[in-house]
């Protein structure tokens, strides 16, 4: 199920897959969803849920997997990847393709006033402080503090927004 709100801009070109499994996309007010984004139900049965005024760009894919939830005002720039699910590999003795998923680490949070550079990958269990901002080509697997400037892969702490 879709709930898009009135005000929301949804490119045409953007690929808004239904869930066969019942989970819901939520798109808030005043946000706006670039061509080429795609959001895929995929590899769980959580929901994706993204705030008011945020704004996705081209080339994003959001995998629904153990659920996604983005605060308000959040900047996603190209090529972002968010995907909060995993395959499961324990098993030698069958394909890795027929293993199904490993257990939820959580699904992905960003919170509100947040910037994800250009083709930054975000991991099930990714927790995104409020005003965090993730530089361009960072992998997130784990914990943004609030206001943080994170790069790299692994991604690391290289500054803090400044206040006033």
């Amino acid at each position: 199920m879709h709930v898009i709100a009135p005000s929301a801009q949804v490119s045409p070109l953007a690929e808004l897959e239904d869930s066969s499994r019942g989970s819901t996309l939520s798109i808030g007010a005043g946000t706006r969803i670039d061509a080429f984004v795609k959001i895929k139900f995929a590899g769980g049965v959580a929901d994706v849920m993204i705030g008011r005024e945020c704004q996705i760009n081209s080339g994003c894919v959001l995998y629904s997997g153990n659920g996604i939830v983005i605060g308000d005002r959040v900047l996603i720039a190209a090529n972002v990847v968010l995907a909060p699910t995993n395959h499961a590999v324990t098993d030698r003795d069958r394909p890795i393709s027929e293993q199904g998923f490993a257990p939820s680490r959580g699904g992905i949070t960003i919170a509100d006033d947040v910037w994800i550079g250009a083709g930054a990958v975000l991991l099930d269990g990714a927790r995104v402080g409020r005003g965090a901002v993730v530089g361009a080509l960072t992998l997130v697997r784990g914990e943004v503090a609030p206001y943080a400037i994170v790069v790299g892969n692994p991604s690391r702490a290289v500054g803090s927004r400044k206040i006033g």
